[in-house]
């Protein structure tokens, strides 16, 4: 009896401790995106590669990295972009979140602005994101994003279907 009223209230305490996933996307939310805007919009190159994983799988049209070369190629693309004088605004949200303790699966839609000398352009795309919790810490560790879905180009249209996220 005494052994099952202990094994009962471990079972209670851990369901009670552990984080929903809506928690856990609060923190993501704190330690990552947040973080991953503010370094994007400030051209800091630095800060947001250290929230990618050592190793991590960067998927695009152009092809398959799993060499890191993407951290390099935005440092390259940063520098060039403060040269220019181009600033730039990233805007994005989530279509669906899948998360769990120690992994997390994120689909969403973005929309970058890019100012030159008073005239933006814009980006728009989806991705998919997988992030893991290793040492305690958040990590990116698969980035796959396309600018077009079944051959399509994504617009203005597809991404205006939902508000951006704010920090």
């Amino acid at each position: 009896m005494k052994k099952s009223l202990i094994l009962l209230l471990l079972f209670i305490a851990t369901i009670t401790y552990s984080q929903s996933p809506s928690e856990i996307q609060k923190e993501i939310n704190s330690t990552v995106w947040k973080p991953f805007h503010q370094a994007f919009e400030n051209l800091d190159s630095k800060a947001l590669n250290n929230i990618y994983a050592k190793e991590v799988l960067r998927v695009t049209p152009k092809g398959i990295d799993t060499e890191g070369a993407f951290k390099k190629g935005t440092t390259k693309r940063f520098k060039e972009n403060k040269k220019q004088n181009t600033k730039i605004k990233l805007d994005f949200w989530f279509d669906s979140r899948h998360t769990n303790s120690d992994t997390s699966y994120e689909v969403g839609f973005y929309k970058i602005t890019f100012t030159t000398n008073g005239k933006a352009s814009f980006v728009y795309g989806q991705f998919h994101i997988v992030l893991k919790k290793i040492k305690g810490e958040w990590k990116i560790t698969q980035d796959w994003d396309t600018t077009t879905i079944n051959g399509e180009k994504i617009t203005a249209v597809n991404f205006g279907k939902k508000r951006p996220i704010s920090f």
